[in-house]
């Protein structure tokens, strides 16, 4: 029974994503009945064939919850999280196996730990249960297992981050490699396996170059196996790029000035100090930045 109800919401999965290019233009719709689904579904009535013998009321409850996860991931992306999440439980509440939802869920609850980690909108016991929940909807979904590998590293469970993790780096199929092998070598490194943790992450980079907080993570693994020139290269690559983001990693600047004290190179420092201020006096790396640019003035 479990791996019949598994194929289901995979093939339920697979419907909502192929019908969202026809049904996002009606994602303010609130599908209220059989005869306003069917009506915009109308357009496209090869795509929803696909799906296959879902009676009527299966079909509007999908819509429903489709409309829902569209309306979620339009206030995800401008940065309206509660608004999002609102709507994720609207759609989970019309289809508990809206895998795509779920999924969402989970980066959504993570956006608030991104805010403030110690914030009580914070909560990675909620976010592990959503990747959770959409890994048992649909087990193929390779980026809800990366999410829930970063869930884990952040609860410190890094054995158990490192099972869901690596196994991932081996699945040829994940398209974006760099995740899985960056935030394996994430777990590595903070569980204290420098070795394995420099492995993953020099593959992380090596599928993509311009993974800028993969090459700030190999910087530190550098640094705490004592190879302070192979951290400097590695961190100065993370934010010596034309990527917008990378040119704000305030914690490689952070750690590149740190490397730059070890070796006496005290202007480079300064430097590095300085921008790491600029990028925001108010974060706690900014605060401790400009702390560390008093002692070297």
């Amino acid at each position: 029974m479990t791996s019949q109800r598994h194929r289901t919401a995979a093939t339920r999965a697979g419907c909502i994503r192929g019908a969202a290019a026809v049904l996002s233009m009606g994602s303010l719709l609130s599908f209220a009945s059989v005869a306003s689904f069917a009506s915009v579904a109308s357009v496209a009535p090869l795509t929803l064939a696909s799906c296959g013998g879902a009676q009527p009321s299966a079909q509007t409850s999908d819509a429903r919850s489709l409309a829902e996860y569209d309306l979620a991931r339009d206030a995800f992306q401008r940065g309206r999280l509660r608004e999002a999440l609102a709507h994720v439980e609207q759609a989970l509440s019309h289809d508990e196996d809206n895998a795509e939802a779920s999924y969402l869920g989970a980066l959504i609850l993570l956006g608030f730990c991104a805010g403030d980690a110690q914030s009580s909108d914070c909560r990675f016991d909620s976010a592990e249960k959503m990747a959770r929940r959409a890994l048992e909807a649909n087990p193929e979904m390779r980026d809800a297992k990366n999410a829930l590998g970063v869930i884990l590293v952040h609860q410190r469970r890094y054995d158990e981050a490192i099972a869901v993790l690596k196994p991932l780096t081996e699945d040829i199929l994940y398209a974006s490699p760099e995740k899985s092998w960056g935030n394996l070598g994430w777990a590595y490194l903070l569980k204290g396996r420098n070795d394995e943790a420099i492995d993953a992450l020099r593959r992380a980079v090596a599928a993509q170059p311009l993974f800028c907080v993969g090459q700030y993570r190999l910087g530190l693994a550098y640094e705490k196996r004592g190879e302070l020139d192979l951290a400097r290269e590695a961190l100065t690559r993370a934010v010596e790029t034309d990527q917008p983001e990378c040119t704000r990693l305030q914690d490689a600047f952070d750690a590149r000035a740190r490397i730059a004290e070890k070796r006496g190179l005290v202007d480079d420092a300064r430097a590095d100090l300085e921008r790491c201020r600029e990028i925001n006096a108010t974060t706690a790396v900014g605060q401790r930045c400009a702390a560390q640019l008093q002692t070297l003035q």
